[in-house]
């Protein structure tokens, strides 16, 4: 599995700050109120990626053996690649939604008319909170990379059964 790029990072955040810009746009032109995200929004994307980090720790202590002297329980690998693409898929998220924040921000600073300080201060920390889980993101899935085996780099022998498994 290839680690998250800045590509598809950067990709999300534009699809969120034109979408941010838009939604707005839409409500305005409609003659509702801009959109202003919770303050809740931030919060639980600190949490998450708190949640995150703390369940990629025990993968990235039993490959690395950080602890010398204790015995390492092996790794589930079904448990690592859950937490690797949770980490793929909360980077993502995070970058969308501080995109979407930026662009409800930018789309608000545009207009003659300054908002209130509280509906600016959400969206602030609506981006905030998204930069923060692409970051802890960003660390989980560092942390349930393994190292690179010296064999790995060898060609192995030729799979003498045509792709069958043992148990055919």
């Amino acid at each position: 599995m290839k680690r998250t790029g800045p590509v598809p990072l950067l990709s999300a955040a534009v699809i969120g700050v034109v979408s941010g810009f838009l939604i707005d746009q839409l409500l305005t032109a409609g003659g509702q109120p801009t959109f202003t995200p919770s303050l809740m929004l931030p919060v639980l994307l600190v949490l998450l990626g708190a949640i995150l980090v703390a369940l990629a720790l025990p993968i990235r202590r039993a490959t690395s053996g950080a602890v010398p002297g204790v015995a390492t329980r092996p790794v589930d690998p079904f448990y690592a690649v859950r937490i690797a693409m949770l980490a793929r898929a909360s980077s993502l998220v995070g970058a969308l939604v501080a995109g979407v924040a930026v662009g409800l921000l930018a789309f608000v600073l545009t207009r003659p008319v300054l908002p209130s300080l509280g509906s600016v201060s959400a969206v602030i920390a609506a981006a905030a909170g998204g930069i923060v889980l692409v970051v802890a993101a960003l660390v989980a899935e560092h942390l349930c990379t393994i190292r690179k085996d010296d064999d790995d780099d060898q060609p192995g022998p030729a799979d003498p059964g045509f792709g069958l498994s043992h148990n055919d």
